[in-house]
């Protein structure tokens, strides 16, 4: 390579960096931030590698992201520190159920002028697609009800995205702090 490192983007100095942190096999492998600057193919790629990396050489990969699709892509175990105090260490779904009470339902009805306040608190309406937070013990009554109720186009159930999940920790942390 001829181009002078200070004449690469930012991700093609990303690109660079990674491989040159793999030239010595490590065991261990530090990551922070390691798709900024990557276009959408180049992210799903890399993150992709690592986890292959992960399972052919049975490295421990530790990752510090701002990035939650990564985090969602590439960790099994979280640790969510907050001004140096520890909120959670832990499995990423536990983290989910225990900082969420509730999951979100989407559902396009045929009829897209039904009231579903019924059903659960109306987050959003888009493109005739309702979102409705549901307290996660209700979700399989409330879900078959809907079906047995109203004609649906689709439906679906999600947990909360991880975003909000990890501003509800945060949220907690800053409460016990102040408490």
């Amino acid at each position: 390579m001829t181009k002078p490192v200070r004449n690469l983007s930012l991700g093609e100095r990303m690109k660079v960096e990674i491989a040159g942190s793999l030239l010595h096999r490590p065991r261990v492998l530090f990551l922070d931030e390691p798709t900024l600057g990557l276009d959408i193919t180049m992210q799903r790629r890399i993150r992709r590698f690592f986890a292959e990396y992960n399972r052919r050489e049975g490295a421990t990969i530790l990752l510090t992201s701002h990035y939650m699709a990564e985090v969602v892509a590439l960790c099994k175990r979280v640790i969510v520190i907050h001004h140096g105090h520890l909120l959670f260490d832990g499995d990423l779904n536990d983290l989910v159920r225990r900082f969420t009470s509730h999951k979100r339902i989407m559902v396009k009805p045929e009829d897209q002028s039904l009231d579903l306040s019924g059903y659960g608190e109306i987050m959003s309406r888009e493109s005739g697609a309702v979102a409705l937070r549901v307290p996660r013990e209700e979700i399989s009554e409330v879900t078959a009800r809907l079906l047995a109720e109203i004609p649906i186009i689709d439906l679906s159930v999600e947990d909360p995205p991880i975003e909000d999940v990890i501003e509800t920790v945060f949220a907690e942390g800053e409460d016990e702090a102040n408490a």
